[in-house]
């Protein structure tokens, strides 16, 4: 065994080919000890060696019947605190790349939620007349805070059900950080745009007045997806003047008006499956990441189906794509010599707290 940990600068110069080598055969060594969960957004280069893969939801599901001692998360930050929290005690989750984050997570800290709650309660009892609503994109402690506060966790799968919910335990929701999923999800269960407001977490009051707050049915966050933010109403009459026969799916990240005017509206898992399980010869434009539009393009070739990425512009979570072989091959070596690194590890408290508003979540979807 060694006596020292890896450093990955001896991994940085490595090329791809030895890297792929490399995590096979860190894989084969390691066997059952690891296992490797790969978000569909991940790069194919990383993606290709997980042992599942899933949306945040899928995922989330998975981690308490996984039997492994190591949780390989090929994700963001988020993800493998999820994976921390859900899992047992004595399971270590890893992260190959502490700086995949999130910039969606990061447009909601506790800071500004906890503000938030403060000045809500001078206008209402917030414990009385506001559900907290964390999408799963976001880090743990906003978890722990909706778990401490009756509220709940959604995934992009599950929010209607979710909202459902929240509306049964109080009049008004706070939805953060992902204003656009909050106000697809609630326009599609009636409530009006006006119903809507946006709060600014960085103005007095959130930029709004009490009346409004008091007329409002979702609190939407001020934040949203970078990727899916990109994506334009002009993307689609394009495809259709091109494909009057096409069919547009979208993920509920996009901006409303993208959303209002798609065929389909869904998570990653219900994107995949809808033009999976399509005719074939059929022409699809997605509004989601790129790496698993480049993906399900190449899959579904042979069947005839042209699957389109959204926008004119080329890009992909660059966060998510942090996780290169390099760094697979790195962690999986250290962990060989039982030396693990970038080990994710929630406060017992926060991780007490978060789990409750994951285990409501669970149970509600």
């Amino acid at each position: 065994m060694n006596t020292a940990t890896i450093k990955f600068e001896a991994f940085e110069g490595l090329q791809n080919d030895e890297c792929q080598k490399r995590i096979l055969d860190a894989k084969k060594i390691l066997g059952k000890k690891i296992i490797i969960l790969g978000h569909h957004y991940q790069n194919e280069s990383v993606y290709k060696h997980s042992d599942l893969t899933g949306d945040s939801l899928k995922l989330a599901k998975y981690v308490s019947n996984l039997e492994a001692k190591y949780i390989i998360f090929l994700g963001v930050h988020f993800m493998a605190e999820v994976a921390n929290i859900l899992g047992r005690a004595n399971q270590i989750t890893v992260l190959p790349d502490l700086a995949a984050g999130c910039s969606m997570a990061d447009m909601a800290n506790l800071t500004k939620v906890e503000r938030t709650f403060r000045e809500l309660s001078k206008v209402m009892n917030f414990d009385e007349k506001i559900t907290p609503i964390t999408y799963i994109n976001s880090a743990a402690d906003l978890k722990a805070f909706c778990g401490e506060h009756g509220g709940v966790v959604c995934t992009s799968t599950n929010a209607p059900k979710i909202l459902e919910w929240a509306f049964k335990q109080r009049e008004k929701v706070l939805f953060f950080p992902d204003q656009n999923l909050g106000r697809w999800t609630g326009y599609k269960m009636g409530v009006s745009l006006e119903e809507m407001p946006v709060w600014d977490p960085d103005l007095p009051l959130g930029g709004l007045d009490e009346k409004t707050i008091k007329d409002a049915k979702i609190l939407l966050w001020k934040g949203h997806c970078a990727v899916h933010q990109m994506f334009r109403l002009q993307h689609i009459n394009l495809f259709k003047e091109k494909h009057p026969d096409g069919m547009i799916i979208s993920h509920p990240e996009a901006p409303f008006e993208v959303c209002k005017n798609s065929d389909f509206v869904g998570s990653t898992e219900f994107i995949l499956n809808t033009i999976k399980e399509a005719k074939p010869n059929t022409k699809w434009l997605v509004g989601t990441e790129l790496n698993l539009v480049n993906r399900l393009a190449k899959e579904m070739r042979p069947e005839g189906k042209l699957v389109q990425f959204m926008s004119h512009v080329v890009c992909e979570c660059s966060t998510m794509a942090r996780i290169d072989p390099q760094h697979l091959a790195w962690t999986l070596e250290n962990i060989i010599d039982d030396k693990p690194v970038n080990i994710i590890k929630v406060p017992e408290r926060e991780a007490k707290l978060a789990k409750l508003s994951l285990d409501r979540m669970l149970q509600i979807s």
